[in-house]
C-alpha cells in the first residue's frame, strides 16, 4: 500500500539549526524541510558530518539570500589531535603517520599559529565537495584517486589557541568564505613538525549570525508534534541575514514599482552598493543595488505576502 503524499506547504524564513554530529548538511536540510513540510529549502554552506554547530536553512523565498550567507566569514571552535595525520584531516579517517610530539608551550603554540593568520594560501582537502571534471574530490578520493588542486586565497581573521593538553590543542578560528578548518589543522600541525587532525569542530558564528540561539533537531521534532504554529515560531525573519547592509524604506507607491522589477528613486539613499528595501509597514521587499543614476533597483524580490 502507497504511503499518503506529504502536503508541501510555502514557508518562508531561516532556522538556525544546531546540526548534529553524524548527520551531512543536506541530510540534515531533508529532516528539517519534511518536518516543516515545506516546498523549497536549501542550506548555506556544507558542514563536515564529523561538525556541529550553526547551520542557518533557508526556506521559500529565504533561499534567495543564501548567496550572501555563502559569502559571509564563518567563526569555528575546534579541537585537534596532535602527533597524528589522517587521510581525511579529521577522526573519521585512516591514520596515515604517528608522530611524536614536541613539548608544548605557549611560545612553541604562538610561532606555529603566527604565519596562519592574516591573508594565506590553502591548498583545499581531497576529502572535500570541490568538483575536478566533473567529479566531486571526495569521491575520487574514496577510490584512492589524488588530483592536483590549486591553492586558493583565504583569509584568517584571527586565530588563537585557548588550551592544550599533552596532544592536543584547541583552536579558536574566525575565517574567511572558502577556508578548510581541517586543512588549516594540518599546516599548523606540519608546523609543530608532528602533525594533526581535527578530532571536534563547531561553528559558533556565520555572518550576521555571531553565537545565536540555535535549535536543535530534537526540539524541531517535538515542536512538529505541536502543529505548524508551533515549528513556525522557529522561523527567523530572512532580512536578519542582512544586516550588513543598509535599509532604505519606500512609499506605497514606489514599492509598487519595485515589485513590478522598476528601479526607483528613494531620497537620503546611500550612493553605492546593496540596500535592504522596506516598504510600508517595514515590510522587507527585497535587497537592491543602487545604480549609477542613484536609483535602487531590485536584485532579489521577496514575493511573499504581496497584496
Amino acid at each position: 500500500m502507497n504511503k499518503p503524499k506529504i502536503q508541501r506547504r510555502d514557508v518562508h524564513g531561516i532556522v538556525l539549526l544546531d546540526k548534529p554530529q553524524g548527520y551531512s548538511s543536506n541530510q540534515a536540510l531533508q529532516r528539517v524541510k519534511y518536518l516543516f513540510r515545506a516546498r523549497k529549502a536549501g542550506h548555506t554552506g556544507s558542514l563536515d558530518p564529523l561538525a556541529t554547530g550553526l547551520l542557518p536553512l533557508c526556506f521559500g523565498e529565504a533561499t534567495k539570500v543564501s548567496g550572501f550567507l555563502l559569502d559571509a566569514d564563518k567563526h569555528y571552535r575546534t579541537r585537534c589531535r596532535l602527533g597524528q595525520t589522517t587521510d581525511t584531516a579529521d577522526a573519521e579517517g585512516q591514520v596515515l603517520a604517528t608522530r611524536p610530539v614536541p613539548a608544548l608551550d605557549e611560545a612553541l603554540i604562538e610561532a606555529a599559529l603566527a604565519p596562519f593568520r592574516g591573508p594565506i594560501h590553502q591548498v583545499p582537502p581531497m576529502y572535500s565537495a570541490l568538483k575536478h571534471q566533473g567529479q566531486r574530490l571526495y569521491e575520487l578520493a574514496r577510490k584512492g584517486e589524488e588530483v592536483e588542486r590549486k591553492a586558493r586565497d583565504v583569509t584568517i581573521h584571527a586565530l588563537s589557541c585557548l588550551g592544550f593538553t599533552a596532544d592536543t590543542l584547541e583552536l579558536d578560528v574566525h575565517c574567511s568564505k572558502g577556508t578548510y578548518i581541517r586543512t588549516l589543522v594540518e599546516d599548523i600541525g606540519e608546523r609543530l613538525g608532528c602533525g594533526a587532525h581535527v578530532i571536534e569542530l563547531r561553528r559558533l558564528g556565520l555572518g550576521p549570525f555571531e553565537a545565536p540561539a540555535m535549535v536543535t533537531l530534537e526540539e524541531i521534532e517535538a515542536r512538529a508534534e505541536q502543529g505548524e504554529a508551533a515549528l513556525d515560531a522557529l522561523l527567523a525573519p530572512i532580512d536578519r541575514a542582512l544586516t550588513q547592509w543598509p535599509a532604505v524604506r519606500l512609499d506605497r507607491d514606489s514599492a509598487y514599482y519595485l515589485r513590478q522589477g522598476q528601479a526607483v528613486f528613494v531620497p537620503g539613499a546611500p550612493t553605492r552598493g546593496l540596500v535592504r528595501v522596506y516598504g510600508p509597514g517595514e515590510t522587507f521587499l527585497a535587497m537592491g543595488e543602487i545604480l549609477d543614476d542613484g536609483r535602487v533597483a531590485p536584485r532579489r524580490l521577496m514575493m511573499m505576502g504581496q497584496a
